[in-house]
């Protein structure tokens, strides 16, 4: 895109501020800002001005059981033969979101560089490439691996899979795509400038994957290599267990669209998304939308009623997700705190939310299904996220529970 037509396209936006300080960048900064302009979406500025995003009031929820953890002991020989099988026929690839940063641990690299290792070196990376290894070892094949970056982390993510010789995993299989960007808007759909020469733009939620990875020309290799199901994961769970051949083979038998895996609550009041059916269909329900009723609500057997959380691992056919993306998915609008230029080109760090972010939502993706299996898991086996440096959920509990698991610290 040239500077006419930028011009062009911002002035039908009603954009134009975008390039007030387009005269006084290098060569190199305006490549890049026309770059941005070009990559803008228009409807996502529609789906601002109607608000016609997924904030409605939300259907009939009702809640949603699983198959138990007694149940999967039960047939788990008969799961795993049909997981194995699909993998050895090369049904299966996994898809790894990765990309946060590790703020938040006080780390200023990709997240999944943490080393969360004591007496050694052992990265977060690290141990879910070994996770699905095992797997990999297991059915005698390797699993084709996508991984999202971000645009601040994907070089360094790049770099140091090379410089660690991806942890033993075969490269040939290891595929890389960058998360794709929304841009922030103002009270009145202007959009932000982080810098005089770049627009304040954010990843477009977790729910994004898929576009970004068609986006980057991925699903044409997928369909030639006869990739039916992708496991998508998050980087922050330690134990997350990738193409758990039980699992798959479990969804794969039920006939369900997808699968999720999930944790029986700890207490009525843990923070964890639940499973459950939003007018009879599969949903996930935010545990800031429970009403009380909902939280402390149990069966004739005492369990809760809505007591399966979600851990970010999900099964989905590619030919649903191909469906899903070609009907579009729900945009939801939310209010952040967004640093930008301001109107004399000075950077204003604000203290309250006063932006727009665009973002796609998972939880969107498992409700245009028309079923899904909910799959229970141990939670110390399969459950240690890493969110904080400190407390709940931090490096601190991760570590205990790698070392509960036999992983050498």
């Amino acid at each position: 895109m040239d500077l006419k037509e930028a011009k062009q396209k911002l002035e039908t936006l009603g954009q134009a501020h975008l390039l007030k300080w387009f005269d006084t960048l290098g060569d190199i900064e305006q490549e890049e800002l026309l770059a941005q302009i070009d990559a803008l979406d228009p409807a996502l500025l529609e789906v601002f001005r109607s608000r016609q995003d997924a904030e409605a009031q939300r259907g009939k929820l009702e809640p949603l059981g699983a198959l138990t953890l007694a149940e999967i002991a039960e047939n788990r020989e008969h799961f795993e033969s049909a997981g194995l099988e699909a993998i050895r026929q090369g049904k299966v690839g996994a898809v790894l979101l990765a990309g946060g940063m590790g703020t938040r641990l006080g780390f200023d690299k990709p997240k999944g560089m943490f080393n969360i290792g004591v007496n050694r070196e052992l990265y977060i990376f690290e141990c879910l490439i070994h996770n699905l290894m095992d797997v990999t070892q297991q059915a005698g094949a390797f699993v084709p691996l996508y991984i999202m970056t971000s645009e601040k982390n994907d070089e360094d993510t790049r770099e140091f899979f090379e410089e660690m010789k991806y942890f033993g995993y075969n490269p040939e299989y290891v595929h890389f795509f960058i998360q794709d960007m929304a841009p922030a808007v103002d009270a009145d759909g202007k959009i932000l400038l982080e810098e005089k020469g770049r627009i304040a733009t954010s990843p477009n939620g977790n729910g994004g994957w898929f576009a970004s990875m068609v986006k980057a020309g991925l699903l044409g290799q997928i369909q030639r290599d006869g990739v039916e199901w992708l496991n998508v994961f998050a980087v922050d769970n330690v134990l997350q267990r990738i193409t758990d051949p039980c699992f798959i083979g479990a969804t794969l038998l039920s006939g369900c669209e997808c699968g999720s895996k999930v944790i029986a609550k700890a207490d009525p009041q843990e923070r964890v998304g639940v499973l459950c059916l939003e007018d009879g269909s599969p949903s996930i329900v935010e545990y800031y939308e429970m009403t009380p009723e909902m939280i402390t609500s149990r069966e004739p057997d005492g369990r809760l009623s809505y007591n399966y959380g979600v851990i970010l691992n999900y099964l989905f056919r590619v030919d649903k997700l191909v469906e899903i993306m070609n009907n579009a998915m729900p945009v939801h609008i939310v209010n952040k705190k967004v640093p930008y230029i301001d109107e004399n080109g000075e950077l204003v760090k604000p203290q309250s939310p006063n932006a727009y972010k665009f973002e796609l939502l998972v939880l969107d993706m498992i409700h245009m299904q028309k079923s899904c299996l909910s799959y229970e898991v141990e939670r110390s086996y399969e459950f240690a996220p890493v969110k904080n440096a400190e407390g709940t959920d931090s490096v601190v509990t991760a570590r205990e529970l790698l070392r509960k698991n036999g992983v050498e610290l």
